[in-house]
């Protein structure tokens, strides 16, 4: 219950349930390609974002943008067990899968592909934010990917923030050359002050 109660959990929740339940219904048509492109989506985006936007530098003369930074992704690198800054807000999510949507409308206009897509996008999402949370929470995985990725992912908060940028798989960190053997990696001392 702890995972539902914070950011956009909920909300992609009830839309990957929703579409589920039209699919199996019949009331939608089914486009898988169009929903595994969605996750892709997320998933290129997943690293993007956090390593191009979210260790940006500091905005300090644009308050407004240097508030968001903190918000989206500087403070839970200071407070890293702190679930409310864990998770993705929904004034974040919300705009980022309009825009996603949008642009999709323009390839696809269509509301089955679009809505497939943005379900894919929206399942991904969900899945980020579950291997987020038990990254950060005192669980151990039952299985052995489950507990490298957790390890993986405390080493970008823990070691060093410039490397291990994914959080669900390490796969654009192998791409983008973000990806060290963690023993061979030199320990930051900004893992909880990003850019001081």
């Amino acid at each position: 219950m702890e995972f539902c109660k914070h950011g956009s959990n909920l909300v992609l929740g009830l839309v990957v349930v929703l579409m589920a339940g039209m699919v199996v219904s019949g009331l939608w048509p089914v486009h898988p390609w169009l929903f595994l492109l969605g996750a892709v989506l997320f998933f290129t985006s997943e690293y993007t974002f956090h390593r191009y936007a979210f260790h940006a530098p500091p905005a300090q003369r644009v308050p407004f943008i240097l508030k968001l930074q903190h918000r989206l992704h500087y403070d839970h690198h200071s407070e890293p067990n702190r679930l409310d800054l864990l998770f993705l807000p929904l004034w974040f999510v919300i705009p980022n899968l309009a825009v996603t949507g949008g642009l999709a409308w323009l390839i696809w206009p269509s509301a089955a592909a679009v809505g497939t897509l943005l379900a894919g996008t929206s399942a991904a999402i969900l899945y980020y934010e579950w291997v987020h949370f038990v990254a950060h929470i005192p669980y151990k995985p039952r299985t052995a990917w489950g507990r490298w990725i957790k390890k993986y992912h405390l080493w970008h908060h823990f070691k060093n923030e410039r490397l291990w940028f994914g959080v669900t798989n390490p796969s654009f960190d192998f791409i983008m050359r973000s990806y060290e053997n963690v023993a061979d990696a030199a320990a930051s001392a900004t893992t909880r002050n990003l850019h001081s």
